[in-house]
């Protein structure tokens, strides 16, 4: 049984609209700041230094259904599940939770590279990444 990772976040005004619903926009950051806290957790992060070149994970598609709105001072939950690892992606999948219920679902497929001066060169995951990565895993590309 794969594992689920999850963090707390309470929504700061700063990230409302004039209503004082949390901007559509923040939940992107919200995503990104669980997947940042999952890398963090397994000892790494998503700039991994490798040698003298870092590897790193940018994201080639996301999305973002709403189901309800989360206000300022919300404790929302995020519930991280790696979807899928393939050769060179990894995707996720992020559920939105206040009060026990799901306010929104999100998915964003990130993309193993090679950065060198600045330039992104795909790359099959490293096996200790791709080992890390599948205790979260619901399904793999074996």
């Amino acid at each position: 049984m794969a594992k689920t990772f999850r963090i707390k976040r309470r929504v700061q005004f700063a990230e409302t609209d004039m209503a004082g619903v949390l901007h559509f926009a923040t939940y992107y950051r919200y995503m990104e700041e669980v997947e940042h806290a999952l890398w963090r957790c397994v000892g790494h992060s998503v700039m991994t230094l490798d040698g003298e070149e870092y590897i790193g994970w940018p994201r080639v598609s996301t999305q973002c259904k709403y189901f309800a709105p989360a206000r300022f001072e919300d404790e929302i939950e995020l519930v991280l599940n790696v979807a899928e690892v393939a050769d060179q992606a990894v995707t996720y999948e992020i559920a939105f939770m206040l009060a026990g219920r799901r306010i929104a679902a999100g998915s964003a497929k990130a993309v193993c590279c090679r950065i060198r001066q600045g330039t992104f060169e795909a790359i099959s995951i490293p096996q200790e990444l791709r080992t890390q990565l599948e205790v979260y895993c619901s399904r793999r590309d074996d």
